[in-house]
């Protein structure tokens, strides 16, 4: 009774290189079909992946708006700026310039090839068995944890004083000596 387990490593991808060119769409078809039916849906995600706020790129909608007859007149900044990132953060090769035109004239094919980077430098090896088996897992609460409890101020209400120049003096009540029983 063996159980075959096969371990599936991701494509070697070479630090100094992106690992699939500018136009490899079919390398990873979820990619590139989010990029052409919803591109912004694309561009978010991909920077949130990239650990930036995932609103960044709706700023290049300005970049859309600039476009005459089909020609960018200016470069998409957020593109751009990811593009740069993503090529100093895995160590990449290449230069701004070629980062400047692949954004600028290639932008949704430019988007996928760092969605796709981004998605094969994180990925670690996958674990397949070829013999199903159960695994069973419990989990548990977590332990409370202990409150914190901010010092509250005391309120003391305002104490008579006596004053030292007036000396206090205790009147003696008379005691009386009859007792008055009732019936």
């Amino acid at each position: 009774m063996t159980t075959n387990v096969i371990i599936q490593q991701p494509q070697a991808v070479q630090s100094n290189q992106w690992s699939t060119g500018i136009c490899d769409c079919c390398d990873d078809l979820p990619v590139c079909c989010l990029g052409y039916w919803c591109f912004p849906c694309l561009a978010c995600k991909t920077t949130g992946d990239f650990g930036e706020n995932c609103c960044l790129p709706l700023l290049d909608t300005l970049w859309t708006i600039t476009q005459f007859f089909g020609v960018p007149i200016c470069v998409p900044p957020v593109a751009f700026a990811l593009r740069v990132g993503v090529r100093y953060r895995y160590g990449i090769e290449g230069d701004m310039c070629s980062d400047c035109i692949y954004a600028t004239f290639c932008n949704i094919c430019s988007w996928c090839q760092v969605a796709r980077e981004i998605k094969r430098r994180k990925s670690g090896p996958a674990i397949v068995n070829t013999r199903p088996t159960v695994i069973t897992t419990t989990t548990t609460a977590p332990a409370p944890q202990p409150m914190f409890m901010a010092p509250q101020p005391m309120f003391m209400a305002p104490q008579p004083m006596l004053m030292a120049s007036q000396p206090a003096y205790v009147m003696p009540q008379p005691m009386s000596t009859q007792s008055t029983v009732v019936m």
